[in-house]
């Protein structure tokens, strides 16, 4: 199938994307790596009166560390940028090893990180890591820049708290300790197929060998990425290890919303669900206790 009819612009600055957003209304969308749009354009799920392409800003591109440890990603960064970038791999794994998961290599190549969130896909896996992470999410449009913590970016299906003319500039990721336990779990019908469920996993430990801080955030897990903040009060203060681990995913069950359709029942996504958690929980600690053995 083909689209409609729609005006294409291609834009060299951030300003001039948001001239054109002004003047062609509510029908005109931003195009970032556009696998997703694309797409539902072809099949007349999305018909925009204008197209104005983000490719051609270089100052939406680009990796760096600041002087403070936090990792910037510019919103048009691709995802196989991420995928091989050494400077990620070290300021932020999680994200690192998250990458390879995304669709096929072909996709990576083309989508880019701001597309994801934008799109907000909730079984997708940017938007889950960068909840996980408590990212923030930097934007510009008609009433100029602001920061969006990822917490309050997602708001359902495809929804997000982009006002309208809004794009995403930077994505901004807190310091990241060197041991920091981690892991990210997903289970698909096929490699390259969109996640029937996925964990994002990490835990600090003080000095007596206790959870001081844990995140856990699954994707296909309801209308946007979930946080599961129950299953991370169980494991704050604990000392690591099976119990602990059984008794988190066990509340994580409880947490999860899932919908059934063609590729999983909700049950089947809640109980593997619960699976992935105490996988990913044991696996994160593997990486700081290598002599723990599952």
């Amino acid at each position: 199938m083909k689209p409609p009819k729609f005006d294409y612009f291609a834009p060299d600055s951030i300003e001039s994307a948001l001239t054109l957003i002004a003047e062609h209304g509510d029908d005109a969308r931003y195009l970032a790596g556009g696998q997703s749009l694309v797409p539902m354009m072809n099949f007349r799920v999305a018909a925009p009166s204008a197209l104005i392409d983000l490719n051609g800003i270089a100052t939406l591109r680009g990796i760096k560390v600041d002087k403070n440890s936090r990792l910037h990603i510019g919103a048009m960064t691709r995802t196989r940028e991420i995928e091989m970038d050494s400077t990620i791999a070290s300021a932020n794994p999680l994200l690192h090893a998250a990458a390879p998961h995304i669709a096929h290599i072909q996709i990576r190549n083309r989508g880019t990180i701001g597309g994801s969130l934008a799109h907000a896909d909730p079984a997708a896996e940017m938007p889950g890591i960068v909840l996980a992470c408590n990212a923030e999410i930097n934007s510009i449009g008609p009433a100029g820049p602001r920061s969006i913590a990822a917490g309050d970016f997602f708001e359902g299906i495809y929804s997000t708290a982009l006002q309208d003319g809004e794009m995403i500039t930077e994505i901004v990721f807190p310091p990241w300790p060197a041991a920091r336990c981690w892991a990210f779990q997903e289970i698909s019908r096929r490699e390259g197929d969109f996640a029937m469920i996925g964990i994002a996993a990490w835990f600090d430990l003080n000095e007596t060998g206790e959870i001081s801080a844990a995140s856990l955030t699954a994707i296909g897990a309801g209308d946007t990425p979930l946080r599961l903040p129950a299953a991370e009060e169980i494991l704050s203060g604990q000392p690591p290890g099976d119990v602990l681990f059984a008794e988190a995913a066990q509340a994580a069950v409880n947490e999860l919303d899932p919908g059934s359709d063609l590729h999983a029942s909700a049950e089947y996504r809640r109980e593997v669900g619960g699976v992935l958690v105490e996988r990913a929980l044991k696996t994160a600690l593997q990486r700081e206790a290598p002599g723990y053995t599952a």
